[in-house]
């Protein structure tokens, strides 16, 4: 069996608990629709033909407990006040033959629209760069980011956000 991904959806999604990391860490992936699977962390590479379908479609193609590979964003804090923002950014070249390339980033306390936007200048200048040329604006490289972001309402009140590429072989 190739383990060549065939198609690859995006989630995001947020959690609390009022006294465990982990428990915010489970609502923010059932927020993101994506606990029931045995999540694998995977580098970058988005693989020719990799076709993008909605995240409904994608978790339909799964199975309970089925092990899926992700490249993950997360972070989770409990300072109070504290922004916190998980984002993925995705490059593709237009010629669907190529490969594309994905970047995770993850902030305490920076403006979550900036984030998105640096994560999605990350993939694209990692994806020329790996093509062996420098990042251009004029290339044709399709961009997109993926960005999850909340406030800790309360002392001691655990929040984490995810962002996440999945990926269905």
């Amino acid at each position: 069996m190739s383990l060549v991904p065939k198609k690859i959806f995006f989630v995001k999604g947020k959690g609390f608990s009022s006294n465990s990391e982990l428990r915010s860490f489970e609502q923010a992936l059932r927020d993101a629709g994506i606990e029931k699977f045995n999540i694998v962390k995977v580098s970058s590479i988005i693989p020719p033909f990799c076709e993008e379908v909605s995240r409904d479609e994608g978790i339909k193609e799964l199975k309970t407990g089925q092990v899926v590979y992700s490249v993950m964003s997360k972070v989770s804090s409990n300072k109070k006040d504290s922004i916190i923002c998980a984002s993925i950014g995705a490059a593709r070249p237009a010629n669907s033959e190529d490969y594309g390339y994905l970047s995770e980033n993850h902030t305490l306390d920076e403006d979550p629209g900036k984030i998105a936007e640096i994560t999605k200048a990350l993939a694209a200048e990692m994806l020329a760069t790996t093509h062996g040329v420098s990042f251009d604006p004029s290339l044709n490289i399709k961009t997109k980011s993926f960005t999850e972001s909340t406030k800790i309402r309360k002392d001691g009140e655990w929040a984490t956000v995810i962002a996440a590429a999945i990926f269905i072989l």
